[in-house]
């Protein structure tokens, strides 16, 4: 009996797990190594945490990383957002200028002031980092998968997401150079140097 016990908490565990990251379709073509991204960022225009107009405009020439997470999440999205404050502040300690986006995959509950509230708690720098809400389900799982190739998705048997984890580095010409695991094994001292390497390309 207590086997038994011990399978189905097993079980329940790697299920509440599963509904907040699907690593196997978060990238439809997983084989694809950093070096031959390429993806072009589609243009948008939402909502960030001070209830203002944020589009892909403003990050016209910029650098800036982007990632997908909800205020509401259970698992991976708080370390998630840690460990991309912890990014911001070494990126600003390097003085590497580069713009941060998160994307929320619950725009129904995640509320300009929810986002504030969230990143807020992680100490985020707003002047540069952007939480993003406004748009319809349907529209933010399009766009996630045409700009990221990354799945966004409710899970129909509770009130958490599917979504990837990873962090994406883009470019002045909005196109998606880079992918790291947000998670685990971050690779904080490679994303500030790519980073680096991107701003002092030539253009």
């Amino acid at each position: 009996m207590k086997k038994f016990n011990f399978l189905v908490l097993i079980i329940s565990l790697l299920f509440l797990l599963s509904a907040c990251i699907n690593t196997t379709s978060e990238h439809p073509n997983k084989n694809a190594s950093n070096d031959s991204l390429n993806w072009k960022v589609q243009s948008f225009s939402y909502t960030d945490q001070n209830e203002k107009t944020f589009s892909i405009d403003k990050l016209k020439g910029k650098v800036w990383l982007a990632n997908f997470i909800f205020t509401n999440c259970e698992t991976v999205c708080p370390p998630m957002t840690a460990h991309m404050a912890k990014l911001q502040k070494m990126l600003a300690d390097q003085k590497v200028d580069t713009q941060i986006v998160s994307f929320s995959v619950d725009p129904k509950r995640d509320t300009p002031e929810n986002l504030f509230a969230f990143g807020k708690k992680f100490g985020a720098d707003f002047s540069h980092w952007h939480f993003l809400t406004g748009y319809e389900q349907k529209e933010i799982e399009t766009f996630a998968k045409n700009s990221f190739k990354t799945a966004v998705s409710a899970d129909p048997t509770s009130d958490q997401f599917v979504h990837g984890t990873s962090f994406y580095l883009v470019n002045q010409e909005k196109k998606v150079v880079k992918r790291y695991d947000g998670v685990q094994n971050v690779p904080f001292d490679q994303i500030v140097k790519d980073a680096k390497k991107v701003l002092n390309q030539p253009r």
